[in-house]
């Protein structure tokens, strides 16, 4: 069977195998987390896009023509002469003109950043062509001091057992850039962010890269700057203590969702591991060794890019998860095309909206949007009765698989 190009949602709980679904999270819901989104975050997006490069005139004119688009909530489709016009007419030609709010969250927040790209001459002819809007912000996070510190962090890291070292490695790729978080072995990390996990199948995915020969394991990556870099470093002790006989690390093949990591972000990643003293040089040199002797393979797919779910995935990305021991999956977005950006009941197990999935696969989310599944009804209770908006704060996390 060869690729397609399915339309949003096309056919999602069939692909799943499960007789349940679940109506789409929109935008047009009073005190919704995606109705901010689209009034608050997007228009900031844009002015701070405007502001970080010396866009030419007939930029500006594109970026502020979409910043009015964005504060009136009325979309606009691509230009026909668009290399992609006609996809993203497939994917979503009902929710084209129309307003924002009113399409599913995935499909026009996916689409909003597509329209940016066009804003700001990504793919147009002219000095712009392949600029990356948000290198600026991914650049800024790279530099500093800060970084120094949370780099040096992993010579303590290598001192520890392996379990030790297994576990703070996999709760700084899961909990990102936060800085008072990434490469810490201490009990603070091990006690009190275990704690912030609304479920934890770390064993799971320990027992899958443990119990069985060494195998290949896909990493689909999330954000670049300084939460890429402590992926690498679990990526790192997957090849040299030969967990994993190949990694294959996914990342879009252009911008997307500002931070997203492309190609170029995990060069500059390796070139910022690299460039560190001790613990962390060493593993920027294993990196790029094992780029050059193809253990660690970098790998784009335009569906990456696509504001589908992945049970919408077509063949040719479907045969590369099923080739793998296990996927890992990155990040929020990544978790939200995973099980579907829906109204899901938050108990519903994951295995189930998972079953699609073509290999075992354990998703890393710091939660930082409304979808939930997998979660006991006790555990939602408590955290609602907090009244804090633990869904979307990025205060929670979660590690969820199936084998």
């Amino acid at each position: 069977m060869g690729d397609r190009t399915p339309a949003a949602g096309d056919a999602e709980h069939e692909r799943r195998g499960t007789a349940v679904s679940a109506p789409p999270i929109l935008g047009n819901v009073p005190g919704a987390y995606a109705l901010g989104v689209f009034r608050d975050r997007h228009p900031a997006l844009i002015r701070q896009v405007r502001d970080a490069l010396p866009y030419s005139p007939d930029r500006l004119e594109a970026l502020d023509r979409l910043l009015e688009e964005a504060i009136s909530d009325t979309m606009q489709p691509l230009e026909a002469s668009a290399h992609d016009f006609a996809a993203w007419l497939t994917w979503g030609r009902a929710y084209l003109r129309g307003r924002w709010t009113d399409a599913p969250f995935l499909w026009a927040e996916s689409f909003f950043y597509r329209r940016v790209l066009e804003a700001t001459g990504y793919f147009a002819d002219g000095p712009w062509r392949g600029v990356d809007p948000f290198e600026p912000f991914k650049q800024a996070e790279l530099a500093g001091s800060v970084v120094d510190e949370e780099l040096a962090s992993l010579d303590t890291v290598a001192s520890a057992s392996q379990a030790e070292k297994e576990t703070a490695l996999l709760l700084a790729s899961l909990w990102g850039n936060r800085a008072d978080l990434t490469f810490q072995i201490t009990g603070e990390l091990g006690d009190d962010k275990s704690a912030d996990l609304v479920a934890d199948d770390s064993a799971l995915l320990w027992s899958l890269v443990h119990d069985g020969p060494p195998g290949r394991i896909v990493f689909v990556a999330d954000n670049a700057g300084r939460e890429l870099l402590p992926d690498l470093a679990l990526i790192d002790h997957l090849l040299a203590r030969r967990l994993a006989t190949e990694v294959v690390l996914h990342v879009k093949p252009q911008p997307y969702f500002v931070s997203d990591a492309t190609p170029a972000d995990v060069l500059a990643g390796l070139r910022r591991l690299a460039g560190a003293p001790g613990e962390a040089g060493k593993a920027g040199v294993r990196l790029r060794q094992a780029l050059r002797s193809g253990r660690l393979v970098l790998r784009t797919h335009p569906f990456a890019c696509a504001p589908l779910p992945y049970s919408d995935m077509p063949d040719s990305l479907r045969d590369d998860f099923a080739d793998a021991s296990l996927t890992l999956t990155k990040g929020d977005l990544n978790y939200r095309r995973l099980v579907g950006d829906r109204l899901w009941p938050s108990d519903i197990p994951f295995a189930e909206v998972t079953a699609y999935f073509p290999g075992p696969v354990v998703a890393l989310r710091t939660l930082k949007s409304d979808v939930l599944v997998g979660v006991a009804p006790d555990v939602t209770a408590a955290l609602d009765a907090t009244g804090e908006r633990w869904r979307t704060t990025g205060t929670r996390a979660l590690i969820q698989g199936r084998a």
